[in-house]
C-alpha cells in the first residue's frame, strides 16, 4: 500500500486508521471551496440497463446504441466505445455467450459488475491491462465487507448470486464464498454513477474514493464527470482534517438517517448533526416527519400526548385528535396509490390531478417543512414540466426551494440544481430578471460542487450570460424611454 500512500501524499492527502471508523482520508494541506480533492476512474462499472432502457457500456450514452452481436447483453454507442472496452468485454462476452438464453434475465447489473471485477483482476494479474497505485485489486481486498453483520437471508442471497457468477465464468480457481464476500463489499462500497443533474446512470466501484467516510454535515461532495468520480471541497478544509462526504440523502430526521445508514452501510453515524440533545432530535423529527397545528396562523410542531389520544402543539397548546390524523393519512394513501398507477401508465394529466389532491391534504396534515409534502411537490414539478405547464412548474419549484434552503447547507448540489431549474422556467416565461437571479444562485453553488469545466457547467454559464445580456438590454430600453 506504500504506492497508494505516495500517490495520496502528492495530492495533499493521507490515510489514517481511526479506532471507531477504520481507514479514513485526511488532508495534509489546505483545500479551498470548489477545489478538487481527489478523482478516480472506476475499477469496474456497469450501466443501469433494464428491459426498457439501455446505455452504452463505456460512456453510458443512451442514443445510437447497438447490441453486442455475440453476447446480446452489452450495448455500445460507437465502435470507439466498443474498442475501448474490448479487452474487458472479450472474456465477459465469451462467458455470457455460453449462457442459456433463459438465464439472460438473471444477468443483472450487480451480476455483471461482479463478473467484470474478477475479469479485471485476472487481466491485471496476467499483465494484459496495466495496474497503478490507485487501480489494482489489492485496493478491493482492503475494502470492508461487513459479513459479520449481515443477516442469514442476505447471506443466502449472496451465495445464490455467487453461484450464478461461478456458473457464468466457470473458472476453477474461483469459489462461491469469495464471490459472496465481494458482493457484500459492493453493497457498502459501490457508488451510484449520476449525470451532472444527479440522475442515476449506473454503478461503479471506486476503491480509493471508498476510503472517504460519511458525515451528515460533510465538508466535501462526490459528483461524476462521465464515469470519473470527483470529490470537491464545499468549504475550507484545513490541514489535518478528515475529508467526509454523504452516503445518503440527508434531508431527513436523525432517526431516519441513522436507520438508512444502519440498514445499508451497517454503522451508526456520530457526526455533529447526529449527536445532539434528545429534545432537539424530537423537535426535528416532529417538524420533518410530523403533523401541523390546526391553527393556520401557528407554525408550531406537534408531539404525541402522554395518553396517546392525540398530538399537542408545542407552541399554542391546541390538541389534534388521533382519529383526525388517521382519517387524512388514509385518504392520502388511497389517492397516492391512484396517482402512482397514473404515473406508471404515463397519464400525466391524471397524475397531476391526483398529486394535487394529495398536496392539498398534506398541507392540512403535515408541517410546512414536512419531507412528505416536499416530495409531493417535487413530483408535481416533474409532472408539470412533462405537460409543459411552465407556470405551474415554477410555482412548485419555488415551493421546494424554500424547503431545500432549510434542509440543506448553503452549498449543496440539489439546491443549486433546483435554482437552475427555476432559472430555466423563469426564462421560458419571460421573467428575465428573476431568471438572472436564479441562474446566478445556481452558478454560485454548482461552480463549487461541479467545478466549471464540464459541458453541463459551460451550458449553465452560457444561459447565465444570455440572461444577463437580455436583462441589460431591457433595462437600457426602459432608460431610453
Amino acid at each position: 500500500m506504500e504506492d497508494l500512500h505516495s500517490a495520496l501524499n502528492a495530492r495533499g492527502l493521507t490515510v489514517t486508521i481511526l479506532p471507531e471508523k477504520g481507514r479514513s482520508l485526511f488532508t495534509t494541506r489546505n483545500f479551498r471551496p470548489g477545489e478538487e480533492i481527489i478523482s478516480q476512474e472506476p475499477y469496474v462499472c456497469v450501466p443501469n440497463n433494464s428491459p426498457v432502457e439501455f446505455r452504452c457500456d463505456r460512456c453510458f450514452a443512451s442514443i445510437n446504441l447497438k447490441k453486442c452481436s455475440a453476447c446480446k447483453v452489452a450495448w455500445y454507442c460507437s465502435s470507439m466505445c466498443q474498442r475501448s472496452e474490448w479487452k474487458l468485454h472479450r472474456l465477459e462476452c465469451d462467458a455470457l455467450a455460453r449462457l442459456d438464453k433463459g438465464r439472460h434475465k438473471s444477468v443483472t447489473p450487480s451480476i455483471r459488475l461482479m463478473i467484470k471485477l474478477f475479469i479485471r483482476r485476472k487481466l491485471q494479474s496476467e499483465k494484459v491491462i496495466p495496474m497503478a497505485a490507485t487501480d489494482n485489486y489489492k485496493l478491493v481486498e482492503e475494502l470492508i465487507d461487513h459479513m459479520s453483520g449481515i443477516d442469514e437471508k442476505q447471506l443466502v442471497l449472496y451465495a445464490q448470486m455467487g453461484t450464478l457468477v461461478n456458473l457464468i465464468l466457470q473458472w476453477p480457481e474461483m469459489n462461491v464464498k469469495e464471490i459472496a464476500v465481494n458482493f457484500s463489499k459492493l453493497a457498502c462500497n459501490a457508488h451510484t454513477i449520476c449525470d451532472s443533474e444527479l440522475r442515476p446512470l449506473g454503478t461503479g466501484l471506486y476503491p480509493v474514493i471508498s476510503i472517504i467516510n460519511h458525515s451528515c454535515l460533510p465538508n466535501a461532495v462526490l459528483v461524476f464527470e462521465g464515469r470519473s468520480a470527483v470529490v470537491r471541497a464545499v468549504q475550507h478544509i484545513p490541514p489535518g482534517a478528515e475529508v467526509s462526504i454523504s452516503y445518503i440523502e440527508t434531508a431527513g430526521s436523525t432517526m431516519t438517517r441513522q436507520k438508512t445508514l444502519k440498514e445499508n452501510y451497517l454503522f451508526t453515524c456520530t457526526c455533529s448533526r447526529c449527536v445532539k440533545a434528545q429534545e432537539d432530535e424530537i423537535k426535528e423529527s416532529a417538524i420533518l416527519e410530523g403533523y401541523r397545528c390546526t391553527n393556520d396562523q401557528c407554525a408550531g410542531f406537534l408531539l404525541r400526548n402522554s395518553d396517546d389520544t392525540g398530538f399537542t402543539c408545542q407552541q399554542c397548546g391546541l390538541v389534534r385528535s388521533k382519529e383526525d390524523i388517521k382519517n387524512i393519512a388514509s385518504q392520502i394513501k388511497s389517492i397516492s396509490d391512484e396517482a402512482s398507477t397514473s404515473m406508471s401508465s404515463q397519464n400525466y394529466a391524471e397524475a397531476l390531478f391526483m398529486h394535487e389532491k394529495v398536496e392539498k391534504l398534506q398541507k392540512i396534515l403535515c408541517h410546512p417543512y414536512s419531507i412528505s409534502l416536499m416530495q409531493t411537490r417535487e413530483k408535481l414539478l416533474k409532472i408539470s414540466m412533462e405537460l409543459e405547464n411552465w407556470t405551474k412548474a415554477l410555482t412548485y419549484c419555488k415551493l421546494t426551494i424554500s424547503v431545500y434552503q432549510k434542509l440543506y447547507p448553503g452549498i449543496h448540489p440539489l439546491l443549486g440544481l433546483q435554482f437552475y431549474t427555476c432559472g430555466k422556467l423563469e426564462w421560458l416565461l419571460g421573467h428575465t430578471e428573476d431568471s438572472l437571479k436564479s441562474y446566478t444562485k445556481a452558478f454560485d453553488i454548482l461552480r463549487i460542487t461541479h467545478g466549471t469545466n464540464s459541458s453541463f457547467m459551460k451550458e449553465l454559464l452560457q444561459k447565465l450570460e444570455e440572461a444577463r445580456a437580455e436583462a441589460s438590454y431591457k433595462r437600457s430600453s426602459i432608460d431610453d424611454e
